[in-house]
């Protein structure tokens, strides 16, 4: 069955305004969110080029925001114009930040200061400082010191917006060290914190004692995950572990005597001491052995997808159920492409438990089902399929006739990837917007060109198509952002040169043609980092 016929904008805007809605808190949220998207896919919409900018360091984006010199400087993008929100003081490349996270208020708790009900950027830097910044000021709101025994420097949500993880740099040893033969016990360090307000809840070594040759560790939804250069990979319970080995519980701001020494928890130069120190091999939940460690949880119930661990297996993968790994029916998906890059596959972000497997011509959403007359048994069906606009290639498989009449047939193929052809890069999810969003480029003679395409969540119906109006290098990196009325093009371009594409929806665009010119003109010297 195709979608159901729904109420044009005219008519949402005035059932919102005699308040015909639910006493459902969210359904003004939704309706409003359901009249943009309409407006979004409409076809006199269009979204026009605002502004770009360049910069010699890396650009990210994170909900309106647009951060440059390594999140010292913030720009809005809501604006029809970019506004600089801030710029932190210039700093020393000690005082670097390595990596940021966006922490936004939790609703219906209550937090000890004003200030915490507003936006936050969690951010690491290069001397160990775990900084609160606000999101709107770039005032330092609260800083942590975090040790000297280690380098960290990765940031990542254990629970998003609840639980941060804190990464150490592995510890592979000096060169001597390892000439020597000498081992290090510690491989890295995971510092975990619950935010707003921060309170820690224990840092743990990984060591090479319990673990073995640990290639990689993190910390996801209160599971830890261990990687080996072999392919395994195994998953224990973070809480079980810290109940279990945990030394002494340290207070954020509180005394503390640890090995001899007493300071201050997370002031400079006690810092926090290691207190989840694992002198036994915890309980393991699970193991799997996957090439290159590609190892996903998801579905309705539990499933997981990997790769058999064997290099002629790469672009295959096995769907199968966590609770006894058996493999579902039609579990093992293989898109039969013949392209330079390999496809890829995950779990739909949407929650519905869907798959999406991407391949450079088609986009496969695959749904998780019960085995008729076997509620024990799973299987993987289509859902629906997203085809790449490509003609077909009437040389392609036509003989060649030689002078003397022989036919002579072709011995090659053109790739599913050709540049030539409509190719997809980039598929993503607008979750307010409820819309699937795909990037295709094709290759026209020696220039790159690339539209972003909308397409329903629900049937994969193409709805919106917007051409970048940017060339588009297949050998660069790009990220591309659809984030409710704004589209965002980042590129790295060799020698780090980072662009930036602002697009944003325009429902009128005659009134936008004469002064696009002109803005992106004064956007360019105004906006350059």
């Amino acid at each position: 069955m195709g979608p159901s016929q729904k109420p044009n904008v005219c008519g949402r805007l005035s059932r919102r305004a005699l308040g015909f809605f639910s006493r459902d808190a969210g359904m003004v949220q939704r309706t409003n969110l359901g009249i943009l998207r309409a407006l979004v896919c409409q076809e006199s919409t269009k979204f026009k080029n605002v502004w770009t900018t360049h910069s010699k360091s890396p650009i990210a984006y994170e909900r309106g925001r647009i951060y440059f010199n390594n999140y010292r400087c913030c720009v809005s993008s809501v604006a029809s114009e970019p506004r600089k929100l801030y710029e932190m003081p210039k700093c020393s490349k000690s005082e670097k930040i390595e990596d940021a996270l966006l922490w936004e208020c939790p609703v219906g708790e209550m937090l000890p200061n004003p200030s915490d009900y507003k936006s936050s950027l969690i951010a690491l830097t290069a001397h160990n400082w775990l900084l609160r910044i606000s999101a709107t000021t770039g005032k330092v709101l609260e800083k942590i010191y975090l040790a000297s025994y280690c380098k960290f420097r990765y940031l990542s949500w254990d629970t998003p917006q609840e639980v941060i993880a804190v990464k150490s740099a592995q510890n592979k040893g000096s060169t001597l060290a390892r000439q020597a033969g000498i081992q290090q016990p510690v491989l890295l360090y995971l510092a975990v914190f619950r935010v707003l307000p921060f309170s820690l809840i224990g840092i743990l070594e990984i060591n090479k004692e319990i673990f073995g040759n640990v290639t990689d560790a993190t910390l996801s939804h209160g599971i830890l995950i261990v990687m080996y250069s072999s392919g395994l990979v195994r998953l224990y319970s973070f809480q079980a572990i810290t109940k279990q080995f945990m030394q002494q519980k340290l207070d954020l701001g509180c005394a503390c005597r640890w090995g001899g020494t007493t300071g201050t928890v997370g002031e400079a130069p006690f810092g926090i001491p290691c207190n989840i120190k694992i002198t036994d091999t915890p309980p393991l939940l699970f193991e799997v052995s996957s090439l290159e460690n590609a190892f996903q949880i998801g579905g309705h119930p539990w499933h997981y997808i990997i790769t058999p661990n064997k290099k002629k297996q790469k672009g295959v993968f096995h769907i199968c159920a966590l609770k006894d790994s058996s493999l579902a029916k039609n579990g093992i998906q293989e898109m039969e492409c013949c392209s330079l890059e390999s496809d890829w596959i995950y779990f739909h972000p949407d929650a519905s438990g869907r798959i999406i497997h991407v391949g450079p011509n088609q986009v496969k959403v695959l749904k998780l089902s019960e085995v008729e007359n076997n509620s024990a048994q799973h299987q993987i069906s289509e859902d629906f399929v997203i085809l790449a606009n490509r003609e077909k290639n009437k040389n392609e498989n036509l003989p060649t006739v030689t002078a003397s009449g022989r036919v002579v047939k072709r011995s090659f193929t053109i790739l599913d990837d050709d540049p030539e052809q409509e190719t997809f890069k980039i598929v993503d999810y607008e979750d307010e917007l409820d819309l699937l969003s795909v990037v295709a480029v094709t290759q026209i003679d020696a220039e790159g060109k690339a539209h972003l395409d909308f397409h329903c969540n629900e049937y994969g119906t193409l709805l919106k198509s917007i051409p970048l109006m940017e060339s588009w290098d297949v050998t660069y990196s790009h990220e591309v952002y659809f984030d409710r009325d704004l589209v965002l093009h980042i590129e790295q371009k060799p020698s780090r040169v980072f662009s930036c594409y602002v697009y944003q929806m325009v429902c009128d665009p005659g009134e936008e043609e004469e002064t696009t010119d002109k803005r992106s003109k004064r956007d360019h010297n105004n906006f350059r980092f």
